[in-house]
């Protein structure tokens, strides 16, 4: 019997590269050792173990990444996972690990495994740099696809600036990065902080990669997850089909003026490579340059803007703008989505329960998506100093609702008699029919504070 047993792997391994070699996959482990991988950052150990790559969670070790020394740009990569209850993990692709960032610290995509009730397993998440890219708060259905427990068939596609995955054959995410990057495959173990997760095991197999052309990729048009698209300034396909403009174009102030001026400010915002500024100024509202406002109204629509903050930053995106409403000091009157610092802006300390953070309907609603999902670890998701958020704001008649980097952390229904209610209590309490308009401009605010927009794009709903 035993003879057998070792036979049988023996006459499989003489058949795989013949396969591979015609079909144009590579096996990236032999199913013996880890021959063509190395181990980068943390000291999680990696095994081969009966034909598995095993890798063993350990207290006080940072993530730990077994690494392809190969890098690749288009291809298409499959493997199985198999992982301990309460795991988080992943699969890196178009990855780095380089002096100059971070002293080694491995970044890039990561194709999201989680053993979790959050359920985002075949997610993308930029480690260590931009955050999530692509959380399955976009696409609720693929959020069941992972089987917890068993052995789950992850496929990743990345073509160009399209990376889409499937987990179990379920669609999960759909991205259009804004860079297309070279980088290595590399296995995570991640770093633990609780002694009942330490020595439990994430198991990978039959990982094989095949390089793309673009007659590879057409099969796969428009078979994905629902896209998000990162393209700086730029609208997809997809998006142009799907009813988007952009809102800005990324190289001139066309669309946009000045909230108490017919032309676009001469000092305080500027513009270079496709970066919107508001520059620095006394940190007073609306001080310096002011407020920027679109010359057309908007009534039902989703809005999209990225935007970076710096150290102690305040600022906002407003909607149902009237500009004749306000005509003293300050900013032009209208719901705000709040940029701010929370940590070191006072204002988020300010108002009721945290309505001034991050996110929030200003004065109004505290961000929150724990309300929409339970099983997220935080509040929200908010990416560091020179990072991008991405701010998403839908408008459907009375029913608004915010997303801060794909998650939904407010939603209200106005001109309702709870509504007045709230608006009464507020500071808006003076401003008759508060944001019940039917419509409005759009507004990025002046707050005396550097913060910077791009991607800056709107879908009219009918």
């Amino acid at each position: 019997m035993k003879a057998k047993l070792f036979l049988v792997p023996l006459i499989l391994m003489m058949f795989i590269p013949v396969a591979s070699s015609q079909s144009g996959w590579v096996q990236l482990f032999n199913g013996e050792d880890l021959e063509g991988w190395e181990v980068l950052n943390g000291s999680a150990p990696f095994e081969a173990e009966d034909g598995t790559i095993v890798g063993t969670s350990i207290l006080n070790s940072p993530n730990t990444f077994l690494a392809t020394k190969k890098k690749y740009t288009n291809f298409i990569l499959e493997y199985e996972i198999k992982m301990d209850e309460g795991l988080n993990s992943g699969v890196q692709i178009r990855s780095h690990s380089t002096k100059e960032y971070n002293d080694g610290r491995v970044h890039g995509p990561q194709i999201e495994c989680e053993d979790t009730k959050r359920g985002w397993a075949g997610g993308i998440f930029d480690e260590a740099r931009k955050g999530w890219r692509y959380p399955l708060e976009y696409n609720e259905p693929a959020r069941s696809a992972f089987k917890k427990g068993e052995w789950n068939t992850f496929k990743v596609v990345a073509w160009e600036n399209h990376i889409m995955t499937w987990v179990n054959g379920v669609p999960a995410a759909n991205l259009v990065e804004e860079a297309v990057e070279t980088g290595f495959i590399a296995l995570q173990v991640h770093s633990i902080g609780n002694e009942k997760q330490a020595n439990k095991k994430i198991r990978w197999k039959n990982i094989r990669i095949k390089e793309m052309t673009s007659a590879d990729f057409e099969p796969f048009k428009n078979r994905g997850a629902p896209e998000v698209s990162y393209l700086k300034n730029q609208l997809t396909e997809a998006e142009i089909a799907d009813g988007w403009q952009l809102l800005w174009d990324g190289q001139t102030t066309n669309g946009w003026r000045g909230a108490r001026l017919d032309h676009f400010p001469e000092s305080g915002w500027s513009i270079h490579n496709g970066i919107l500024k508001v520059h620095e100024a006394s940190g007073g509202e609306s001080t310096n340059g002011g407020d920027i406002v679109t010359e057309k109204n908007y009534q039902n629509f989703i809005l999209e803007v990225d935007f970076s903050m710096t150290k102690g930053a305040n600022s906002g995106i407003k909607y149902f703008v009237d500009t004749e409403m306000n005509q003293g000091a300050g900013s032009s009157i209208g719901c705000e989505f709040q940029i701010l610092d929370d940590r070191f802006h006072p204002d988020a300390k300010r108002g009721v329960n945290g309505n001034r953070t991050m996110g929030s309907l200003y004065d109004l609603i505290r961000a929150n998506g724990l309300e929409f999902n339970p099983h997220l670890p935080r509040e929200k998701y908010v990416n560091g100093y020179e990072q991008w958020n991405r701010a998403r704001i839908v408008v459907k008649g009375k029913l608004v609702q915010h997303y801060l980097n794909g998650i939904k952390v407010v939603e209200y229904e106005r001109d309702t008699q709870q509504w007045n209610a709230l608006v009464a209590y507020s500071k808006y309490s003076t401003w008759p029919n508060f944001g019940n308009q039917t419509s409005g401009r759009i507004l990025l605010q002046d707050h005396g504070n550097e913060v910077t927009f791009k991607n800056i794009k709107i879908k009219e709903l009918r």
